[in-house]
């Protein structure tokens, strides 16, 4: 029998790490993170890293090992989380890969396309042809490559650069290479976990949680990064709360206009991100946060179904 992981996704706020935690404390597991913006250090407040003291002992992997200027990609996460499934496997851990970048997990799993380097020339160009022409992006790939063009939201500018600058560089469109095929993950079986809050509740948590951030230090935390030295264009700024509070420290932004911005930008966030996910149907879900006992039984049970080492079938 194959060596098994299993994998918690679901939307911002809904509870992954909760899960992940309890999960790996029953099964004697490890969590490999797959979320990419606490790949960064110094981006603690506003990516809900969990600390220390609440990883109850539990190693934690992919957590702190870039600097703000560093770029990773999702062939970079690939790489190093395979790794890391190796290396808990052979310690005879269970790893457990928790977090809401879909791109990320999807290229741990499905493998990449082998699509070209990044051009950095290329994308200031098409970046300043976006701020320009808003919209101009999303209407390049539209006219060049449409089936990219409707998997990848308007608003997604990461996306849709890579998107252009795939077809550009390649003269091919990104959707013919993708069907080219990529290196799948083998010898592995993965159940996938996706925590199904309701949503409202959801919205509620995520103002909550956004307006928290910043009473508790984000734009100190901010001021304190760049103060290393670090530049504002880091990737890492880009992010939500964090583009938010630069905007405030700068002064083109009110508090309380960052938070309402934060609040509404991380409700739209969530929102994708329950669609990436509900397309995948390798995903089982799970009605409600997390934290709550019921959850955690259930995931379990589901588990337990699904013949993960170390579960006996209730």
């Amino acid at each position: 029998m194959n060596p098994s992981f299993v994998a918690i996704v679901g939307p911002t706020g809904s509870g992954k790490s909760a899960l992940a935690l309890f999960l790996a404390e029953q099964l004697r597991g490890e969590i490999i993170n797959c979320d990419s913006l606490q790949l960064y250090r110094h981006f603690d407040i506003g990516t809900a890293k969990v600390t220390a003291a609440e990883q109850h002992g539990i190693p934690h992997h992919l957590i702190d090992i870039l600097d703000p200027n560093d770029l990773a990609t999702a062939g970079d996460y690939a790489r190093l989380a395979r790794e890391k499934l190796h290396e808990i496997i052979a310690r005879g851990r269970l790893p457990i890969v928790a977090g809401g970048t879909g791109f990320y997990l999807r290229a741990l799993t499905d493998g990449l396309f082998a699509g070209p380097r990044r051009d950095d020339e290329l994308r200031v160009r098409l970046t300043a042809n976006e701020q320009k022409r808003p919209g101009f992006l999303h209407r390049f790939l539209r006219r060049y490559d449409p089936h990219s063009a409707a998997r990848i939201h308007p608003n997604d500018k990461n996306k849709l650069t890579r998107a252009c600058e795939v077809c550009l560089l390649t003269r091919q469109r990104m959707s013919a290479l993708h069907a080219q095929g990529a290196e799948r993950l083998e010898g592995y079986t993965s159940v996938q976990l996706g925590l199904d809050p309701p949503r409202e509740e959801l919205y509620v948590r995520l103002n909550e949680r956004s307006r928290a951030m910043f009473t508790h230090g984000l734009i100190e935390e901010v001021r304190r990064i760049l103060e290393m030295g670090y530049p504002p264009e880091a990737k890492p700024f880009e992010s939500l709360g964090y583009k938010q509070a630069l905007q405030c420290a700068r002064g083109e932004m009110s508090l309380e206009e960052a938070i309402a911005n934060t609040q509404m930008q991380t409700r739209r966030y969530a929102k994708r991100q329950w669609t990436w996910f509900k397309r995948d149907n390798r995903v089982t879900w799970i009605p409600g946060f997390g934290h709550l006992l019921q959850v955690q039984q259930k995931a379990l049970q589901t588990l337990a179904e699904k013949e993960i080492p170390g579960l006996k079938k209730m």
